[in-house]
């Protein structure tokens, strides 16, 4: 159940926009190609993050299996159908009506089972989940210290929480918001470099809602390489955290 004196960390804003883009997530070379692009790669950090916290088998095929997981901010639905597939119960959250919407009828095609829920996780009250992931999400909340508790809140003790965001650099200004936009790599008006988060700043804020960061990973990009996974950090980067 909501509550009414939660904050709100929806901006209706950033929501309608990316509501806007909902029919076209799906597919890989629409509006959303660059993150089709990213989902390996954060596909890859999150399992062995998996692996590494449960101590489980990095050969086992369901290794969420008997788990919760929540994806904030979920879109419609490209991390969290991913997740269903390595055994968890998922939960997805999102903004976005459109979103939700788009992301229901693509499980359901896929013979999914994913609770999709549209609203403000500050206001949902979600609790006992074993791993929560908010990926590219935090750069476009309005509150990010009550977004950050409200994600505390729903990790259940022993869980892991994995986010991702860009850095606010002068390298990610140029590539991500300048060249990306204007060359119509992904819709003008999708980021706004002054909400970027530093890892330094991340850190803060995460310790303050109660939460320990680990060591972030650089995802970057090369003509060689493509997006990889890195030590660089000055684009975008990829972390887990846990319960102080």
């Amino acid at each position: 159940m909501a509550n009414a004196s939660s904050p709100t960390t929806i901006r209706p804003d950033e929501a309608a926009h990316f509501g806007r883009l909902a029919a076209d997530w799906w597919d890989p070379n629409g509006s959303s190609a660059m993150l089709h692009r990213l989902g390996p790669v954060r596909l890859g950090f999150v399992r062995d993050s998996i692996d590494a916290h449960w101590g489980g088998d990095s050969r086992a095929v369901r290794p969420l299996a008997g788990k919760r997981a929540l994806d904030v901010g979920c879109g419609a639905g490209l991390m969290a159908e991913p997740l269903a597939r390595l055994g968890a119960s998922v939960t997805g959250v999102d903004a976005a009506q459109e979103n939700v919407a788009a992301a229901s009828a693509h499980a359901a095609g896929g013979g999914l089972e994913i609770d999709y829920r549209c609203g403000d996780v500050a206001q949902l009250a979600l609790t006992g989940f074993d791993l929560v992931t908010s990926l590219e999400v935090i750069e476009h909340v309005a509150d990010k210290r009550a977004f950050l508790a409200a994600l505390r809140a729903a990790l259940a003790p022993g869980g892991l929480m994995i986010l991702s965001t860009p850095n606010r650099t002068m390298k990610s200004r140029l590539l991500m918001v300048e060249a990306a936009e204007r060359l119509g790599m992904v819709p003008r008006g999708t980021h706004h470099w002054h909400d970027f988060v530093t890892p330094d700043e991340l850190r803060a804020l995460l310790a303050e809602a109660g939460l320990a960061m680990g060591q972030p990973k650089g995802i970057s990009w090369s003509p060689l390489s493509g997006l990889h996974l890195s030590s660089d950090l000055a684009l975008n980067y990829i972390v887990t955290a846990t319960r102080a």
